[in-house]
């Protein structure tokens, strides 16, 4: 019968290093292979595999791309903060029609949330051109 201290260096050997594959024969629980016997049972791992270099084409694609949505993300930024408080926003001749939806967009509530839309726009743009990384 195995003693308490076996069977607890036992179990301790086996999750120490839980990427070591199973042994090919089963031993009993009273049993402990030496270290030797454990180091040769470890599987060479493969070389990790390396990406190849992104394509000059795709760099520039890539760059462009961020640069376009940087430039659109900035320029309704400051569209929306300064258009509502400009006269052209309530004096609009599409909401001539409708006095009750005149009132909403014209007050302050609206043009504070548009207002707050333009800077959120701006700073997520902003933000994804401080934030850009070339491939590696």
């Amino acid at each position: 019968m195995p003693t308490f201290t076996a069977l607890f260096t036992t179990t301790r050997a086996m999750i120490s290093d839980p990427k070591l594959p199973f042994a090919g024969e089963s031993t009993s629980v009273g049993e402990r292979k030496s270290s030797a016997e454990q180091s040769s049972a470890v599987v060479a791992m493969p070389a990790p595999v390396s990406r190849r270099a992104p394509s000059v084409a795709r760099v520039w694609l890539r760059r462009i791309g961020v640069l376009l949505f940087v430039f659109l993300c900035a320029t309704l930024g400051v569209m929306l903060m300064i258009l509502p408080w400009r006269p052209e926003w309530s004096d609009n001749p599409l909401l001539l029609p409708y006095p009750e939806l005149r009132a909403i967009v014209g007050s302050g509530f609206a043009r504070g949330v548009s207002t707050g839309l333009g800077v959120l726009n701006v700073w997520i743009g902003f933000w994804e051109a401080i934030r850009y990384q070339e491939e590696e």
